[in-house]
């Protein structure tokens, strides 16, 4: 009798276990499928931090590295790194369709080669002199970059890539338009960020300028 008891006992606690083991299981799937999706990706969740308050923000980040807080690189950090690049890139891209439409720079008339590389080591060559002093220059602009990183991202009163120069005024008009602009800024900085390493890439390979490039694929893939 007492076996009896004990074998109906735990066939109860069997079943009921295996009662709210499915529920729990279809509770967790529905938490999962209802979480909001990246508008870039799809088929993968948002991402935490990635909440679409910053301009430019598609919720794109495979890796995962918005969620990196450690050895003082945070969201804030690397936010600051991408705005800076995409505004060095946008230079560089200009920059060189510049050197080759119009000719380098005076005092720098030895850099004739096409390739911007090339160019480069032409000008170390006969005025290293140039080169160092960029460097310094970069090394003060670093240096001021990092000290307003910093306060900024201690203080919370900065965004990142916010340096207040804003001749033209633009922050001062309508709020809404000057979203849209910093929104511009970045989608024309990463595509600047591929276009710069597509001219550098390109002019090492084949020895010819952004245009040369450019002329040379048009005339050998034309009908």
């Amino acid at each position: 009798l007492k076996m009896m008891k004990f074998a109906t006992v735990a066939a109860l606690l069997a079943s009921s276990a295996s009662a709210f083991a499915p529920a729990q299981q279809s509770s967790r799937t529905a938490v999962s499928l209802n979480a909001e999706r990246s508008k870039s990706l799809p088929f993968m969740n948002r991402p935490a931090l990635l909440d679409g308050s910053m301009a430019g923000d598609v919720g794109f980040d495979p890796l995962g590295l918005s969620n990196i807080d450690e050895v003082g690189i945070d969201l804030y950090w690397l936010r600051e790194a991408e705005i800076k690049h995409c505004r060095l890139a946008m230079l560089a891209v200009v920059g060189i369709l510049q050197v080759e439409i119009f000719g380098p720079a005076p005092g720098c008339e030895m850099a004739t080669a096409k390739n911007q590389m090339d160019a480069f080591w032409q000008i170390w060559g006969a005025h290293p002199q140039y080169i160092a002093a960029a460097l310094i220059m970069i090394m003060f602009i670093e240096a001021f970059s990092g000290i307003a990183t910093t306060t900024g991202r201690v203080s919370g009163e900065r965004a990142p890539g916010d340096f207040g120069l804003d001749p033209l005024g633009y922050g001062k008009g309508d709020a809404d338009k000057f979203e849209r602009l910093k929104g511009q800024e970045i989608a024309n900085g990463r595509l600047a960020m591929f276009a710069a390493a597509g001219e550098i890439m390109q002019g090492m390979t084949t020895d010819e300028g952004a245009i040369g490039n450019l002329m040379t694929a048009l005339r050998d893939n034309s009908f």
